[in-house]
């Protein structure tokens, strides 16, 4: 941290003996000196740069909490870059072992969707046949005719509570034929 180093511990030492001012001219002046130093530690590590503004924060708060321990005597750059150095193993462990990659950098090797022919009617209508009367009423008015909850419970006579509890009723019927029939 070079000569900025005696500037902050100075700024350190009059925050420490209560001088407000001081304190907060020093947050402002470690914040400018820390986002490099953080910035180049992410950088070295693999971790996003968007983590950057939490890890400084995180600094910050932890030098704000600690700053009783410092000794007076000392110069204040080995001690801050000691939280500095502790602050981004605790980003990694936090993080967790993982590759980010950027989406753009792969897209044009990535295999295109392949999309499933829908299922024609005639099997819709097969596989609504396994339903219980009103839910598959409601299935075959809502999902196959595109009606909607009101409409539904208007044109089966039922309340639209019911034809919600119906249609998900029979939806979960459903899946479960479709599960047996992939099995």
């Amino acid at each position: 941290m070079g000569t900025r180093d005696e500037d902050l511990t100075a700024l350190m030492r009059a925050a420490n003996g209560g001088d407000t001012r001081a304190y907060r001219q020093l947050l402002q002046a470690l914040t400018l000196s820390l986002r490099p130093i953080v910035r180049s530690a992410c950088a070295r590590i693999g971790m996003p740069q968007g983590d950057v503004e939490d890890m400084v924060q995180d600094v910050l708060l932890a030098v704000h909490l600690k700053r009783h321990t410092w000794d007076a005597r000392q110069p204040l750059g080995p001690w801050l870059r000691a939280i500095v150095r502790h602050k981004v193993i605790d980003g990694i462990r936090r993080r967790g072992r993982r590759d980010e990659v950027d989406i753009d950098d792969v897209i044009d090797t990535l295999p295109a969707p392949q999309d499933d022919p829908p299922p024609s009617r005639g099997d819709l209508d097969k596989y609504t046949e396994a339903l219980a009367g009103k839910q598959r009423e409601v299935v075959r008015a809502i999902g196959m005719n595109g009606a909607s909850i009101a409409q539904a419970a208007q044109t089966l006579g039922m309340s639209e509570g019911a034809v919600r509890v119906a249609l998900h009723r029979g939806l979960a019927a459903l899946a479960k034929i479709h599960r047996t029939m992939d099995a």
